[in-house]
């Protein structure tokens, strides 16, 4: 369990970097968007590349890209 949200927040830590949007994301908000997008991303991409805690990286990190863009899409500063 500890060892998931430790690749999780690395997952999120690395779509934030890839988005430019992990900023304004907390240490949990980057664990969240790496664990969801972990399972989104397997669940596009399939469970293909390097595997770490049960999370296969490659599509995690695309799935986590894909969560922090759409969240950053809705929930953005307007101005």
């Amino acid at each position: 369990m500890l060892w998931s949200i430790i690749v999780g927040g690395f997952i999120g830590f690395l779509a934030g970097k890839i988005t430019n949007k992990g900023g304004a994301m907390g240490i949990i908000a980057k664990v969240v968007a790496g664990l969801i997008g972990s399972s989104i991303g397997q669940a596009i991409f399939g469970t293909w590349g390097p595997s770490l805690a049960g999370m296969s990286l490659i599509p995690s990190v695309l799935g986590a890209v894909i969560v922090v863009a759409v969240v950053s899409f809705f929930f953005g500063k307007k101005g």
